[in-house]
């Protein structure tokens, strides 16, 4: 279903057949409740089938593919389904991004299955459950109206490779010029690098990220990675002294991890409610398992000519690294790193708490982060 504007009355949508699959417009969306029993607007002597054996397919971070079962003979009195649509977490809360949204999806009878679609009521990762009525509409403009079927549950996918190109399009737009560094940084507490000695062999250990960022990222709970960061200040060419993370930092040369054998991904960009934009790349080496999960779910770039992170060999053989100058990447390295690789040391600057990103949420009104899909 395309996302329609609020409207009085009933509108014939016109879609494209899809085979016999509809891509079905909103007619109208109302507010009802939903007991389980049949709402009778008045109209006598009408009986319609009640759907049975929902079946949901096709689903994507801001659609998915209906049908049903339902006794053949009664067909022809159909005009109408009405789907309700509700957050999982609070089935009788109207819980869409807009208040003003109800949770009754109401279109024009079509052969089935149907698609429905909307950005604007469907979000990514998200359990939704969904319950249909069978309605005729009537000469007064009333409808009649079968039982509630069964309620079934589903979940929406995360962003596609298509939404996560447009993310990147966008973050293209802001990236600033680029800016030479030497360093990949990590700062923690003393305590996680005592720990990494104790207990992991003097490693760093790649953990599942957390959900910050975008809520149809394909990373968040899924990859596991070590975060880095690369930025530089613009006076210095150095990290900054400040991090929110720990007073104590790891630093490891940039070719280290950042081989010719090592593949670069395009991740997610998001804010958190300030002028701060952040980039998230994903970097792999060749083969891993963590390349392997990426390279069928992320955008790759260009190690050598992209508009974030580049790995340039010059003519002298040196190889240059730089990082976009106007977004903080944040960089997640998909295997262990071993402490001897780099030094530890304390920063002399402040825990800037307010800026950590852990389990930080996106901003869903920024004009500038956003898509046009759940966020």
């Amino acid at each position: 279903m395309e996302a329609a504007s609020l409207a009085h009355g009933v509108a014939s949508p016109v879609s494209q057949r899809e085979g016999m699959t509809k891509n079905v417009s909103l007619e109208s969306l109302q507010l009802c409740e939903r007991d389980g029993k049949a709402e009778d607007p008045g109209v006598v002597g009408m009986e319609l089938p009640v759907a049975r054996n929902i079946k949901i397919s096709n689903i994507t971070c801001d659609s998915f593919k209906i049908c049903w079962e339902m006794d053949p003979h009664t067909t022809e009195k159909i005009t109408h389904y009405f789907i309700d649509l509700n957050k999982k977490e609070n089935k009788n809360s109207n819980k869409f991004k807009h208040k003003d949204v109800p949770t009754k999806l109401v279109a024009k009878a079509v052969p089935l299955p149907m698609t429905v679609r909307g950005h604007w009521f469907l979000s990514p990762r998200t359990e939704y459950t969904v319950a249909v009525q069978i309605a005729s509409k009537q000469t007064d403009g009333d409808y009649a109206v079968s039982e509630w079927s069964d309620i079934v549950e589903f979940c929406t996918a995360d962003y596609s490779s298509v939404h996560l190109t447009q993310l990147l399009q966008k973050a293209e737009v802001i990236a600033g010029r680029m800016l030479k560094f030497s360093v990949f940084y990590r700062n923690q507490h003393e305590e996680y690098f005592q720990h990494c000695r104790d207990v992991l062999g003097s490693r760093m250990m790649p953990s599942v990220k957390d959900n910050s960022g975008s809520h149809g990222s394909p990373l968040s709970g899924k990859l596991e990675g070590i975060f880095f960061s690369c930025n530089t200040e613009f006076n210095t060419g150095q990290p900054p002294q400040d991090s929110p993370y720990g007073r104590f930092r790891f630093q490891i040369p940039a070719e280290v991890l950042f081989t010719p054998d090592t593949r670069l991904y395009f991740g997610d960009f998001y804010c958190m409610y300030t002028a701060y934009h952040y980039v998230i790349l994903v970097l792999a080496p060749r083969g891993s398992r963590g390349d392997l999960y990426c390279r069928d779910r992320l955008p790759e770039l260009d190690v050598t000519n992209n508009r974030f992170l580049t790995r340039v060999c010059g003519e002298d053989g040196r190889v240059v690294f730089q990082h976009a100058q106007d977004v903080i990447l944040e960089l997640i390295y998909t295997e262990p790193v071993q402490l001897a690789q780099g030094t530890v040391s304390q920063i002399s600057g402040h825990q800037l708490m307010s800026f950590s990103t852990v389990n930080a949420k996106k901003d869903p009104s920024c004009k500038t982060c956003n898509i046009s899909v759940g966020r």
